[in-house]
């Protein structure tokens, strides 16, 4: 690679990442402070509202890769963020601060995270690819489970007032804990929340377009296939979002922002965007490999079944996750060709 499109590529690439990861903060900020006008609890703000603003990036990336013919890249965009959101970002955060499982966490979320990826493996292998059709059910599914959770949540938290318990009725009040208040400081008002998500979106939608030009000119330059690179390069980047809230949000104690963000995100990325972009450019004939969707599969099984059968996901969990990641990433690397 020239020297001049050496720096132009690492420029493009630090841009790209200083948009996604300030466009997200606007994004989520601006919408947490419209939330909490809603009183939704911060368990779904972290599985709704928290994990599609920082999974705008994915969507961005696969729909712009989808329309420039490289389908490897949106596909494998979504198998690999899924991997990372999993082994890396959870993995890291509950070795850094053990984080306790949430009871509706376990009973809906968990379980349709998990379905979310049995359908997306069934899928690929039965069509070799996302179809339109297939894509339509995911959106589908993503328009219900969004609506549940905002219904459910509505439900317990009218339970919750009307048993008039004192350490909740300052939640019913805004929505959250007080503790969640101070940590977000003063919620905005509304008009500059407004503002706040058109500039989170805006940033976003640039700061992944930048990104993804320089992560493959990099990958192209080292001769790393088109699946590899959505896989780890462009997987990491557009999670970064993901990483920084959850990471955040495990330091300061907000447990179900933190693993709600990455179940939430998990599930916005197989309903939504494999929603979305089959319907504008089916994904088929793809070259995603059985062993992507067995970590896949392998990483979020394993949440699940710590989920079920845990009250919390601890230091020694979050330590195989981060080495499967670890391990995972390094042989990718090493048979890229």
């Amino acid at each position: 690679m020239p020297m001049l499109d050496l720096f132009r590529n690492l420029g493009l690439a630090v841009l790209g990442v200083a948009l996604l990861y300030y466009g997200a903060e606007f994004l989520v900020k601006g919408g947490v402070s419209l939330a909490l006008k809603a009183h939704i609890s911060r368990l779904v703000i972290g599985l709704t509202l928290a994990a599609f603003a920082t999974s705008a990036p994915e969507l961005v990336v696969s729909i712009d890769s989808a329309l420039r013919g490289s389908a490897d890249i949106s596909l494998g965009n979504v198998v690999g963020s899924n991997i990372c959101n999993v082994a890396l970002i959870l993995g890291l955060c509950a070795v850094l601060h053990p984080m306790p499982f949430h009871a509706n966490l376990k009973k809906f979320d968990l379980p349709v995270m998990l379905f979310a990826m049995l359908a997306l493996t069934g899928f690929y292998f039965l069509s070799h690819g996302i179809n339109r059709w297939e894509g339509a059910f995911f959106f589908l599914c993503i328009l219900t489970y969004t609506m549940l959770n905002v219904i459910l949540s509505k439900k317990q938290e009218a339970k919750k007032a009307a048993d008039g318990a004192a350490e909740t009725k300052a939640e019913t009040d805004s929505g959250v804990d007080p503790e969640v208040e101070e940590s977000m400081k003063k919620p905005l008002g509304v008009p500059l929340a407004l503002l706040a998500v058109a500039g989170g979106v805006a940033m976003l939608v640039f700061g992944a377009k930048s990104f993804l030009i320089a992560a493959v000119a990099f990958a192209n330059a080292a001769g790393i296939s088109e699946a590899v690179t959505g896989l780890t390069i462009v997987a990491v980047g557009t999670s970064l979002p993901e990483l920084a809230t959850s990471f955040v949000a495990a330091l300061k104690g907000e447990n179900d922002i933190a693993i709600g963000n990455i179940v939430g995100s998990n599930i916005f990325n197989v309903f939504c965007i494999l929603g979305i972009v089959p319907v504008i450019s089916p994904l088929m004939g793809q070259s995603i490999r059985g062993l992507d969707f067995a970590v896949m599969l392998g990483t979020s099984g394993a949440l699940f079944l710590f989920g079920m059968f845990g009250k919390r996901l601890n230091r020694v969990q979050g330590a195989l996750l981060l080495a499967a990641y670890i391990a995972y990433t390094v042989y990718l690397v090493m048979h890229h060709a």
